[in-house]
């Protein structure tokens, strides 16, 4: 399996800006797919996620209404669209993909089979 996150950059406070996974090896719809961000000094974080079954999306406390998390079964890419972002949205940006976790294992980032290599976003002030 591997993924491969694109779509960081720099962006000033209030911008928007939408990431990239794209997946192979692995059927997303068919697997949970999450969002984490890990910014310097702090531990790694849960943004958003799409549950395996159902599809049903998750998002962390400090996202909800600010970033959307979607799935494209047809090019096997995942989204997330990051709107008024703030600076302290600033972190490294990873996609993870695991297909056996359970949903109250979903927003911890060591039950994770699969990881991207990471995208950096940088909103400044």
């Amino acid at each position: 399996v591997q993924l491969q996150a694109s779509g960081g950059g720099l962006v000033q406070a209030g911008g928007s800006l939408r990431l990239s996974c794209a997946a192979s090896g692995r059927t997303l719809r068919m697997s949970t797919i999450a969002w984490f961000r890990q910014a310097p000094g702090k531990e790694r974080e849960f943004v958003a996620g799409i549950f395996r079954s159902g599809g049903r999306t998750y998002y962390g406390d400090s996202v909800k209404g600010r970033f959307t998390i979607s799935r494209d079964n047809a090019q096997n890419t995942v989204y997330l669209q990051m709107s008024s972002l703030k600076p302290e949205d600033t972190a490294v940006y990873y996609c993870a993909l695991d297909d056996h976790l359970i949903l109250s294992s979903m927003r911890q980032a060591g039950e994770y089979d699969y990881w991207g290599q990471g995208t950096l976003v940088t909103v400044s002030s």
